[in-house]
């Protein structure tokens, strides 16, 4: 399994120190590095979540871009939305069994931004894809022993999709199953090939 470093040194990094984006990123097999870019992810007033994942996602790699200007930088982020609400990571078991339950027999829409850039190529694309999701109608019980089996708290919408989570849903809709997970690796190769990387060489 490829195992990226976190020194920088490659002319491919990822602006994230997220394991999931870090997993997904390794299934192309192309040598990475990671960098934490440190920026602020609250939202802005009034901010359509389309909007906000792909400033986000074109903030992280600026900030790792501006440190490493001869790199490929690639930034990442995402949302998931119910009834216009943003929900965020849920951080405990209490607030993700709050989120799983008003997801309950409803859709939520997750936006992922994604952006490519190099500074002294003067590169830069970003763009946003959406992933939907339909719930069940899920009794109390089962979320309670979907959380204590999986414990999806540090991902937006409480549950893993590549893991456990699948048997929430009663369906999925999207042109990219791995944007839901965090990185949108088909919009991603289509990135790569027109920065002149190829994926498959």
């Amino acid at each position: 399994m490829h195992t990226p470093t976190t020194t920088a040194t490659k002319s491919l990094i990822l602006a994230s120190t997220s394991p999931y984006r870090r997993e997904l990123l390794g299934r192309l097999g192309m040598p990475f590095d990671t960098c934490k870019p440190g920026v602020d992810e609250a939202r802005l007033p009034h901010e359509p979540a389309e909007a906000m994942v792909r400033r986000l996602a074109r903030e992280k790699a600026r900030a790792v871009a501006r440190l490493h200007p001869s790199s490929w930088i690639i930034g990442s982020d995402q949302c998931a939305v119910l009834d216009q609400q943003v929900l965020g990571k849920p951080g405990n078991h209490e607030r993700a069994f709050e989120q799983l339950k008003a997801a309950s027999g409803r859709t939520v829409v997750f936006h992922t931004g994604l952006c490519l850039m190099r500074l002294d190529a003067g590169f830069e694309r970003t763009l946003e894809v959406p992933f939907t999701v339909r719930f069940r109608s899920l009794r109390d019980e089962e979320i309670h022993r979907y959380l204590e089996r999986e414990k999806p708290y540090d991902c937006a919408g409480s549950f893993k999709s590549e893991g456990l989570g699948i048997a929430l849903f009663d369906a999925m809709h999207g042109t990219d199953p791995t944007a839901l997970i965090g990185l949108p690796l088909i919009a991603l190769c289509g990135l790569l090939r027109e920065a002149g990387i190829d994926p498959l060489a």
